[in-house]
């Protein structure tokens, strides 16, 4: 199995535009050594030839111009995006779908939550089947068994709810629904590798850490170092918890939880603009990556 990190930041980028949190400004300035991070997506392929969009993120333009096997140019009008699945209904993982209008139709793997949300507060599916048939929504079960996508035959993907939060426009926001936020068990049927994906986790469960368990490589959110980072970075006053993201320190932090799979490859994805791991000379860096672990980065390929 191939695994691109096509964006490896949260919503904003990195550094996001209208922000001048100290890593953000010291980016712009060239005072912290850090990396500029586009929003969250991955590609994943079990050929290298046709990929799977995970998510679509509104920075999809410049990730598909960065990752060449995306543009085969093999015909007049070519791309190499074979399906796209959507985790959730967030803006920062659906709008890349409108630079994708002239591609349409493509088929969009989503649970039934998802797909309300694209049909009326977000009407993406809407909007776009007037560009070539649109979108075409394949619904994923939350069933517990595995479903492939057919460009891609060697990969059996099952689906798991989490819990997490819907878009603020959304009428579950703080309302939490099965199926408004899913991680994906991802297994190459061949060599029997598995990737657990989930950008978005806001809370464990038994159900949970028994697929995390089971996955050779751990791609999960690396949204917040500590639960009131917005408030102490004086950028908003939001709990990353009340966002629907588990922060990486704390009595069941994220790094907590990862500590219990020594055996998997271990990767925090979808990183704030504010969170303090951006920088590569910060303590927190060092912690996290004396507990093993690693930050992903735009261009980050995996192999399983």
């Amino acid at each position: 199995m191939y695994i691109q990190v096509l964006g490896s930041a949260a919503g904003g980028g990195f550094p996001q535009w209208n922000c001048n949190c100290h890593n953000c400004h010291g980016l712009r300035k060239g005072t912290l050594r850090a990396t500029p991070r586009t929003q969250s997506s991955i590609a994943i392929s079990d050929d290298g030839v046709n990929w799977i969009l995970c998510n679509a993120s509104p920075d999809i333009r410049s990730q598909l111009e960065a990752f060449p096997a995306l543009q085969p140019a093999r015909q007049a009008r070519d791309t190499a995006i074979a399906g796209i699945i959507l985790l959730d209904s967030q803006i920062d993982h659906v709008t890349g779908l409108l630079t994708l209008r002239e591609g349409c139709p493509h088929d969009v793997w989503c649970t039934e939550m998802v797909h309300q949300d694209l049909t009326s507060g977000f009407p993406v599916f809407n909007m776009l089947a007037h560009w070539n048939g649109g979108l075409k929504h394949r619904l994923i079960a939350l069933d517990g068994q595995p479903f492939t996508v057919p460009a891609c035959p060697g990969l059996s993907i099952t689906a798991i709810s989490l819990r997490s939060n819907a878009p603020p426009y959304s009428p579950r926001r703080d309302d939490p629904h099965p199926g408004n936020n899913i991680g994906l068990l991802i297994e190459d049927t061949r060599s029997g590798k598995k990737l657990f994906y989930a950008p978005g986790l806001g809370e464990m469960d038994a159900e949970l850490a028994q697929m995390m368990s089971s996955a050779d490589c751990l791609l999960v959110d690396g949204t917040v170092w500590q639960d009131d980072e917005m408030q102490a970075r004086g950028v908003g006053g939001k709990l990353g918890s009340e966002m629907g993201h588990l922060a990486q320190i704390g009595a069941g932090g994220m790094l907590d939880v990862l500590a219990q799979y020594p055996e998997a490859r271990r990767i925090l994805i979808h990183i704030n603009n504010t969170n303090p791991i951006l920088d590569e000379d910060s303590t927190e860096r060092a912690q996290v990556e004396a507990a093993g672990v690693e930050v992903a980065y735009d261009g980050m390929s995996i192999e399983l």
